[in-house]
């Protein structure tokens, strides 16, 4: 049977009303890499005074550690120190003030490590003059008569046989003429080996080392730095003012 207009015109609408296809969208093009170009003048000395802004800052860390690595270095690489003190006394006799024994006490104290005053205590301490007398120091007080003979050695038992042998020396020295001067130096305590060293620790070393590495970083950090170039690449110099001399030449 022959089709209907009707159904005709139904097709043909529906034919028209169908949408097309969206097109593909198109693609960028890629980049295409450029080969650097020059870098521009004046551009690494930029970077260095950029740089060098930051640079005296580091001066304070770094002071430190190495103050403190040089302060705890010296400290374990030092041989230990021994002091051992003994103490003498001078008294008077008779009718002799106390003044009197506290003037010979400075008297005593001054020359206790003559050679005139030590005698054999050279033989006695084991050790040779120099040596004793390098090691030995005489310590008096303004208000009492006493003398204080303290020695350092690295063996805690010979610093304690200086001591006392300076003190025995200096007391047969001062009562041979007791009868002229009107007083006598007696022993008041004897010198003990130390059971630990004077001399101060790596600790206390690299604390001391690291508090002068801080001193002079911050010192460091007070200097004023020099300022920064002006760069003249960019354009001519601008000509200053004229002076009248100028301009009545000029004329």
């Amino acid at each position: 049977m022959p089709r209907t207009p009707s159904r005709r015109r139904n097709t043909t609408a529906a034919r028209v009303r169908t949408p097309a296809p969206a097109p593909a969208p198109a693609r960028a093009p890629e980049p295409v890499p450029h080969p650097p170009g020059p870098e521009p003048a004046g551009a690494p000395e930029q970077r260095w005074w950029r740089a060098r802004r930051w640079l005296p800052w580091l001066a304070l860390p770094v002071c430190l550690a190495v103050g403190s690595l040089t302060g705890g270095t010296y400290g374990a690489l030092r041989t230990p120190q021994y002091t051992a003190t003994a103490y003498v006394i001078v008294v008077p006799e008779g009718k002799s003030e106390p003044s009197t024994a506290l003037g010979f006490a400075q008297t005593y104290g001054r020359t206790a490590t003559q050679l005139a005053v030590l005698g054999d205590a050279p033989v006695w301490a084991g050790v040779p003059v120099r040596t004793l007398r390098a090691s030995v120091r005489a310590e008096t007080s303004p208000d009492a008569p006493m003398i204080a003979l303290t020695a350092s050695s690295p063996l805690p038992d010979r610093a304690a046989d200086m001591a006392n042998a300076v003190s025995r020396a200096l007391i047969i020295n001062a009562n041979v003429t007791h009868r002229d001067t009107h007083v006598r130096v007696v022993q008041f305590s004897r010198a003990i080996p130390p059971t630990e060293p004077a001399s101060p620790s790596a600790l206390v070393t690299a604390l001391v080392g690291a508090c002068a590495g801080g001193l002079l970083g911050g010192l460091a950090l007070l200097v004023r730095h020099p300022e920064r170039p002006r760069s003249t690449a960019g354009g001519a110099p601008v000509p200053g003012p004229a002076t009248s001399a100028d301009v009545r030449g000029r004329r």
